[in-house]
């Protein structure tokens, strides 16, 4: 049975203070034991010189001895025996002739070594129970025995008064450790109900030491409680982050051994290393990883961050380490390869827009200083005039073009969505467009119900259909035909066919016409106009609206775009 702490500190103090009122009791009957022993052999002793003084007197004459019987108590046993143990005289027995030698008997021995001695035995003699006393003299020793009796007993038995007294105190002393057991064991079984009851008992220590220190500690687990509630939430916090983080993120421990990884940072490693393995501490032995390990093995390295670049299976990861001061480190893998091929397009994209802006600004530039600078007759100089406004007019539609683009990609939510009718959006565009697909000899047909309603952005939807016709008049010759047809509905999507019967483009140009300033031929956008981001404009917004396009060459001739566009955006 588990005890208690205030059972405990109550059997603790019980033994300390039985072990010490019991070695009082000891001291103090053994002490009074001692002393009365003393006072009756004080007694024996005057005895032994009375009988002593008379034998003196009477020159040792042993009868003597008799008539001083009266002087001493009754059934007192007086012996005489010489130094050599041969007992004189034994007022106890008639016969003493046939008595053996006394010289080894413990008083006569303790009497010659000491001068007295005494002992308590039973007599070999009469078979009774004495307390010898012996003396030495010169002559002889003088032994003085009373029977041990009750009497005697009684009279060598320590005083109980004392010892009930001693009793007493200790039971005294026991209600006392009760008392101070309960005060101290209260505070602690409260302490130790509030503990196991989560800090939510009600305690009420008392006005001491003892319960100011129950109080302090109450505020601390409180506090401590607290404490370890905000880093578990922040812990949790943490963890869902790294889990839910698009870099591969491991922790070592200063040993380097695995503590926390996540599942990113697996499988980009499996990507790296050489072999595929579940085990994160690979990465401080592959040879894909030779600088890390380098910059780890390193004993006084000046830099707690290490930071590098591996091109591994097409990919590009950034790999860094941050080295804590308790020598724990992280390491981090972060696939980078879609940021550079982003930093590339838009490096690509600068050049393609200052290779495009250089055209028109250079021909602007030659015509105005042409104008400027020569006599030109009036016919002469308004051509070059007319000519420095086409390109500006050129201008206008690319910076157009790429902010469309822009706001497509970077603000796609800026546009507002509504209930667009394809049909009516495509007669609005034979409109716009009649002047040059009638120079042309184009006809726009289509077979689209007029119940074909998708919610969308009507400027977006009309810049589909728009960019695929301006390309058809600009580069698919004269007297061609344009169908556009829906082909197909299902629960989420319209399907459309938009073809034409023109010249059609080589098929190794198939797969790039939707890239931005793409040209088939280095001089084909200059020679017919247009921005060259048409087709990328036709590509972003119907990826705005959650659709796909494709592009074939048709068996007949001229281009087929095949595309889908979501109902509702």
């Amino acid at each position: 049975m588990r005890l208690s702490y205030k059972q405990k500190l109550f059997f603790y103090f019980l033994v300390i203070f039985a072990l010490f009122t019991g070695g009082i009791i000891v001291l103090e009957q053994s002490r009074e034991r001692r002393s009365k022993t003393k006072v009756l052999e004080e007694k024996l002793e005057a005895y032994v010189d009375i009988v002593n003084a008379a034998l003196i007197r009477q020159h040792n004459n042993m009868q003597v001895i008799d008539s001083l019987k009266m002087l001493f108590p009754q059934n007192t046993r007086l012996t005489v025996i010489d130094r050599q143990g041969q007992v004189l005289y034994d007022n106890a027995l008639k016969e003493i002739e046939h008595i053996g030698s006394h010289a080894q008997r413990p008083e006569i021995l303790t009497a010659k070594e000491k001068g007295n001695g005494t002992d308590i035995r039973v007599s070999i003699s009469n078979n009774l129970e004495y307390l010898y006393y012996a003396k030495c003299f010169n002559t002889c020793y003088i032994r003085v025995a009373l029977p041990y009796d009750v009497q005697v007993q009684h009279f060598l038995k320590a005083d109980n008064a004392f010892l009930y007294y001693i009793i007493g105190l200790f039971v005294l002393m026991l209600l006392l450790i009760n008392f101070v057991s309960n005060r101290f064991g209260k505070s602690i079984k409260q302490l130790r109900d509030f503990t196991h009851n989560d800090g939510n008992s009600h305690l009420e220590f008392p006005n001491d030491e003892l319960g100011e220190i129950g109080t302090k500690i109450t505020e601390d687990y409180h506090q401590l409680k607290k404490s370890k509630q905000t880093i578990a939430l922040e812990r949790e916090k943490l963890l869902q982050h790294i889990h839910t983080s698009d870099e591969g993120v491991c922790f070592f421990s200063a040993n380097k051994t695995v503590e926390f990884y996540n599942g990113l940072f697996i499988q980009h490693l499996n990507i790296i290393a050489d072999e595929s393995n579940s085990d994160p501490s690979i990465i401080l032995t592959d040879a894909s990883f030779e600088k890390l390990c380098t910059f780890l093995s390193e004993e006084n390295r000046s830099e707690s961050y290490f930071e590098t670049q591996i091109f591994k299976q097409g990919k590009t990861f950034v790999i860094r380490v941050n080295i804590f001061e308790d020598d724990s480190f992280e390491i981090i893998l972060h696939d980078i390869t879609k940021f550079e091929k982003t930093r590339q397009m838009k490096q690509e994209m600068t050049g393609n827009i200052a290779h495009e802006l250089r055209t028109p600004v250079t021909s602007i530039c030659g015509y105005l200083e042409t104008v400027l600078t020569q006599s030109l007759d009036r016919e002469k100089e308004r051509d070059f005039l007319s000519k420095a406004y086409n390109q500006t007019l050129v201008l206008s539609e690319l910076i157009r073009d790429m902010g469309l683009i822009t706001k497509m990609e970077e603000a796609s939510q800026s546009f507002q969505l509504e209930a667009v009718s394809i049909q009516t959006l495509l007669q609005s565009l034979r409109s716009d467009l009649e002047i040059p697909l009638q120079e042309k000899g184009i006809t726009l047909g289509w077979d689209i119900s007029e119940k074909l309603i998708i919610n969308g952005n009507r400027n977006l939807l009309y810049s589909i259909f728009r960019n695929l016709t301006d390309n058809v008049i600009r580069y698919a010759g004269n007297n061609v035909n344009i169908f556009i047809s829906n082909y197909r509905k299902d629960a989420d999507f319209y399907y459309f066919s938009y073809s034409d019967t023109g010249v059609g483009i080589e098929e190794q140009h198939l797969n790039r016409i939707f890239e931005r300033f793409y040209r088939i031929s280095e001089g084909r956008t200059r020679d017919t106009g247009g921005s060259g981001l048409g087709l990328s404009i036709v590509k972003n917004a119907i990826l705005f609206h959650k659709g796909s396009i494709a592009v074939k060459n048709r068996t007949g001739g001229g281009l087929e775009f095949l595309f889908k566009l979501k109902l509702e955006n």
